[in-house]
């Protein structure tokens, strides 16, 4: 099954078609299409692993607000 977007990207290259086509020949890839394919599925993982960092982030600057919330004692009687 093609992916219609990396056939748009292949159709895209103009001058940079044989630069890729190097690139991709040294990297060990048949085609262009497969290292494309490639570097797509290595942009979402790296998207994916951010949204996850992200997430724990959020998580972490949750728990410090919730430990900076207590009030803090004025006096040393209560």
């Amino acid at each position: 099954m093609q992916n219609p977007q990396i056939i748009k990207i292949i159709e895209n290259l103009k001058g940079r078609r044989d630069y890729e086509e190097k690139k991709a020949t040294k990297l060990g890839f048949n085609s262009l299409y497969t290292y494309f394919e490639n570097k797509l599925a290595q942009e979402k993982t790296a998207l994916e692993e951010s949204a996850k960092e992200l997430e724990a982030a959020k998580a972490e600057a949750e728990l410090l607000k919730e430990e900076k919330k207590e009030p803090k004692k004025t006096c040393g009687c209560c």
